[in-house]
């Protein structure tokens, strides 16, 4: 008999779902949701209407399905933003992400992975990276990478006759088997790497030992010793014809390239949207922006209100501007009330090279299963769709965002049947606002570990267990988000349930890993 760190039997899942564990679905949930949305269903009926009237209202006017933009945005931390406390308040001024987020849905409880690769797996495909053999960020020079057997929302959109594209830091594998241009994306413009090799070199060539990486020992040398070559940063790809390294300051790593490799994004990003606003296919957009890592922003290094010290704090400037130039964009075009834009980090702040660092208030930080580290700011903005000034209590997570495209698209049916997928459509959250979401938990996985599980109100920590006892601490976590609190046993009514939905079916071991029991 399977079990999972729990102790709870796959054959209690089952039992508890009856004829739900056997159904056939073209989207494949994990256990927890099928049992959820059986006592939902009179509810999620009825919303399920208005949200079909609503969009195909919005498909008569415009002639095609709604476009979609997600901004994925790096290291920044819950209450980092102004609408969060943070903002000019702390040096980072982020008057456009604020005028967003107060035109939208501002959401305190959403939720990304621990670090930058795993967040990306999860945005790509719905599902934990724990399922895909993937669990690690990456570094140059490794060969992993996202198995091209797994299935990305860009495949799924372009399968629906969407334009895809995508800009920023892939950080899923440098192989071109790996690379966007091959996982469903018409046109790419991507880095390989994080940024912290763009620092590598350039402490190398310092002398004084002041810049971070002063042990590195240089490109040549490290090619000689490792045989990992450091000359290309990244490139431009398009499906079909392949990739060619990108030219100039934005494709050699250096401590200029991300400033020069952001600014060149976003005059493609608009003009790329001009072009398709007047297409009779909708469009999706994936920008993983390099706010922030660790580079300074030249323009914006003296501009009023920023941390000079803090060279991210620029940086956040920088993305800011180039963030009001795209919903600028979007209202010239007229397409804006028929584009979800969803902002989100993904993951919290990296205090490593403070005070180079974002921050947030929560315990914990980048890597950690704390709030710190996965609880992020996000924000949701659709003019006539989302109603504006709305800051829901509900919360989702990242990978919650490939379902939700793909419900927009008319596309579930062509996420793949033979695996389970951990997003849930949050459609009626976007449109119909507070107390809509169809989440009730949340997995946090650290690499292949179960370390936490939220139910409702409740995150419980996960340890060996003890004399008979479970190891858990519960934090209600809507009464104390630093985790300050936690205690076993005034939690005690909340084991079984727990235990219930933690029957979380296991991966195969290696990259093109495969769920068991998925259908358990």
């Amino acid at each position: 008999m399977m079990k999972t760190s729990l102790g709870v039997a796959v054959s209690t899942l089952a039992l508890l779902l009856g004829p739900l564990a056997s159904a056939s679905f073209a989207l494949q949930p994990d256990g927890p949701f099928l049992a959820y949305k059986e006592r939902k269903a009179s509810a999620w009926a009825k919303d399920d209407e208005q949200i079909a009237a609503k969009l195909d209202s919005l498909q008569k006017r415009f002639g095609k399905r709604p476009n979609i933009i997600y901004i994925l945005t790096d290291d920044i931390g819950w209450g980092e933003l102004g609408w969060q406390g943070g903002g000019r308040h702390r040096g980072t001024p982020t008057p456009t992400l604020d005028k967003l987020a107060f035109e939208g849905m501002r959401f305190w409880s959403a939720y990304a992975e621990p670090s930058c690769t795993p967040t990306r797996i999860a945005i790509m495909t719905g599902r934990h990276p724990v399922r895909t053999g993937l669990l690690s960020v990456l570094w140059p020079g490794q060969t992993d990478g996202l198995s091209p057997d797994e299935v990305t929302i860009a495949e799924v959109l372009s399968d629906a006759g969407y334009h895809t594209a995508m800009w920023g830091k892939w950080h899923l594998g440098e192989e071109a088997k790996f690379a966007p241009e091959n996982q469903g994306f018409d046109y790419s413009y991507y880095g390989l790497f994080n940024g912290a090799p763009d620092w590598w070199q350039a402490s190398y060539e310092d002398k004084s030992g002041t810049f971070p990486f002063a042990d590195f020992p240089g490109y040549k040398e490290y090619l000689a010793r490792t045989g990992i070559d450091l000359s290309i940063g990244g490139y431009i790809g398009e499906k079909g014809k392949g990739r060619k390294p990108i030219q100039g300051l934005a494709g050699e790593l250096s401590p200029g390239r991300q400033e020069a490799f952001e600014n060149e994004s976003i005059e493609q990003i608009t003009t790329w949207i001009k072009d398709k606003a007047k297409s009779d296919k909708p469009f999706f957009v994936y920008w993983a922006s390099y706010a922030l890592q660790l580079s300074a922003s030249q323009e914006f290094l003296n501009a009023p209100g920023v941390d000079k010290n803090n060279r991210q704090a620029s940086f956040m400037a920088l993305h800011d501007k180039q963030v009001r130039m795209l919903m600028d964009t979007l209202k010239e075009q007229g397409i804006a009330e028929n584009t979800l834009l969803v902002w989100i980090s993904d993951n919290g702040p990296m205090y490593a090279f403070w005070p180079t660092s974002g921050y947030t208030l929560l315990r914990g930080s980048k890597g950690d299963i704390l709030e710190g580290g996965v609880r992020v700011p996000a924000m949701a903005w659709w003019p006539g769709m989302i109603a504006p000034g709305q800051d829901p209590d509900d919360f989702w997570h990242v990978t919650d965002l490939f379902t939700t495209a793909a419900r927009l698209a008319g596309a579930t049916d062509k996420i793949p049947s033979d695996r389970v997928t951990d997003g849930i459509d949050q459609t009626a959250l976007f449109l119909l606002g507070d107390g809509h979401s169809r989440r009730n938990y949340i997995f946090y996985y650290s690499g292949d570990k179960l370390g936490a599980v939220r139910y409702e109100d409740f995150k419980i920590h996960i340890s060996a267990s003890h004399g008979g006892l479970p190891g858990m601490d519960f934090f209600n976590i809507r009464r104390d988000p630093g985790e300050k609190y936690g205690q076993l046993y005034p939690g005690l009514f909340a084991v079984t349930p727990v235990q219930l939905i933690s029957m979380h079916p296991v991966k195969t071991a290696g990259n093109e890993g495969r769920d068991q029991a998925a259908m358990a």
